[in-house]
């Protein structure tokens, strides 16, 4: 270890701080910190914290430059009329070719909700107890299966999960202990996004132990870095795979390789994509997808005036109405141009946080309030680098709810993400024929009275999504019938391997 050399290059670049402990050391304490000093590029440091404290400071307000994207561009779900059905089965071949594959964001651990795991691993109280990482998985095996009994032929929809330092470990221990949800090992790849140096306000790099960097993952736009330096992208060339839908992991409801908006965007012809909802009132403090001065982006709540979030349209509709939801469409050619080209391009937005650090003493201190920014890149920052946008539009009762906080919050919790799937399936089981009724055998109507229990949806309906991907083929099952809830309705193969007390579930 060239200890002398290393204090140089910290000193020209204003970090030479990071070594004050030094002898104090023990030989791997020294050999750990000194690994992680000499691969880190300090001046690509200094340069992103600039960046990001310039941008930061930059306070102005993006009205005069915001125009919605152009009607030609968006597609909507409650407009599409026969189109849905022809994107959707355009969708459907693209599966069955193997063109379509499926990365999940999932580097964040579940601190807001309360436990020490990644969210993914968590469970929100449905009948069947499955976390999210299954119903993700089993709507994947879902969608193969459809895209096969369509075409006749067996594509695979390979999944990328890119995780972070924190979440990596547990995340594939996760997977291995079950056995990969049934899906072949091989076409789970898990790969980390990088991580960056937590900062002080003014620049200085914090030691989270006397041997150790505080860091931090480098935020969802993370992704384009790690699919360049983990070799994501040639593994899905290797693949010949052309699209691949990224999103996050803590929405309950999302559907992974949607084949209507893999259709609707091939039929745009477009590099990259958005799915988006529409905002539930003028100021929810959601990002909303537009144009700014000609280029595609998502801007921030924080970043129009009140009267421009109020601003309609003739018809009365919200002009920027075009909720963010990290829901995105990419062409592989697109990501592959990103990478390689654009990737430094993209600029590193600041979060302040309460960073733990070393005192004088040598002594971990955790403050109670900011004392520090973590610095992170996010993943529809792309946007701007599209030739060929295209926006779709759905609806957020079928396809947003994310699970944010622990349940003493108001909002984005495992009882209302619980709430939206339990809406969602009574609706599909109430479209396919099916009724409902009380212990007593009178009716609940279709749009049931809330309970006394806020913590209770009216009806506890339950799909597994081996059954139905997005409410199809339900008819044979529940048509005609009458259901007391809890109704956990699940495929052949899960009613054979079930333990008896979950059968007992559906046979209520």
């Amino acid at each position: 270890m060239d200890v002398d050399l290393l204090r140089a290059d910290l000193r020209t670049h204003g970090q030479e701080h990071l070594l004050r402990y030094w002898d104090q050391l023990d030989t791997d304490q020294q050999q750990s910190l000194y690994q992680d000093l000499s691969n880190t590029d300090w001046a690509r440091i200094n340069r992103c914290f600039e960046g990001a404290t310039r941008e930061s400071s930059n306070e102005s307000k993006l009205d005069d430059l915001m125009q919605p994207i152009h009607p030609d561009k968006v597609g909507s779900v409650t407009r599409a009329g026969k189109d849905l059905a022809l994107w959707e089965e355009e969708g459907l071949r693209q599966i069955s070719e193997g063109n379509v594959c499926a990365l999940l964001l999932a580097g964040g651990q579940g601190t807001r909700l309360g436990v020490t795991y990644p969210k993914g691993m968590f469970n929100v109280g449905l009948p069947s107890e499955k976390t999210l990482y299954q119903l993700q998985a089993e709507r994947i095996l879902k969608l193969q299966k459809m895209a096969y009994d369509y075409t006749g032929k067996h594509g695979i929809i390979p999944w990328y999960i890119m995780t972070s330092e924190a979440t990596q470990g547990q995340t594939e221990k996760f997977f291995k202990e079950h056995d990969y949800f049934g899906l072949e090992k091989e076409n789970v790849v898990l790969f980390e996004q990088s991580t960056l140096p937590a900062m002080m306000f003014d620049g200085k790099v914090i030691l989270d132990q006397k041997w150790k960097v505080a860091r931090a993952p480098d935020g969802n736009g993370g992704l384009y870095r790690a699919l360049g330096e983990r070799k994501i992208l040639d593994d899905m060339a290797r693949r010949q795979l052309k699209y691949v839908h990224v999103y996050c992991v803590d929405n309950i409801l999302v559907k992974m390789a949607d084949p209507i908006f893999i259709g609707f965007c091939i039929s745009k012809d477009a590099d990259c994509g958005a799915k988006v909802v529409q905002k539930a009132y003028p100021t929810e403090p959601v990002g909303v997808v537009c144009r700014v001065d000609g280029v595609y982006q998502v801007v921030e709540y924080s970043e129009i005036t009140l009267k421009t979030a109020e601003k309609r349209n003739p018809d009365g509709t919200l002009m920027f109405n075009a909720g963010n939801i990290c829901n995105h469409f990419f062409t592989l050619e697109f990501l592959k141009t990103v990478v390689s080209e654009r990737e430094e391009e993209l600029k590193h937005h600041i979060a302040k946080k309460k960073i733990a650090f070393v005192n004088d003493q040598g002594e971990q201190i955790k403050p109670e309030k900011p004392n520090g920014i973590k610095m992170e890149k996010f993943v529809f920052d792309v946007f701007q680098f599209s030739r060929k946008f295209a926006m779709f539009e759905v609806l957020r009762e079928d396809e947003f709810s994310p699970l944010k906080n622990n349940d003493s919050a108001e909002k984005d919790t495992p009882t209302t993400a619980r709430h939206a799937l339990f809406n969602l399936h009574h609706r599909w089981v109430l479209l396919a024929g099916g009724r409902f009724i009380e212990e007593d055998g009178t009716a609940i109507p279709p749009i049931p009275s809330r309970k006394e229990d806020v913590n209770e949806y009216p009806v506890v309906c339950e799909v597994s999504p081996l059954l139905s991907y997005s409410g199809e083929g339900l008819e044979e099952h529940v048509n005609g019938k009458e259901f007391k809830t809890p109704l956990l309705l699940l495929s052949t193969t899960e009613q054979n391997d079930k333990e008896p007390d979950v059968k007992k579930i559906r046979e209520d």
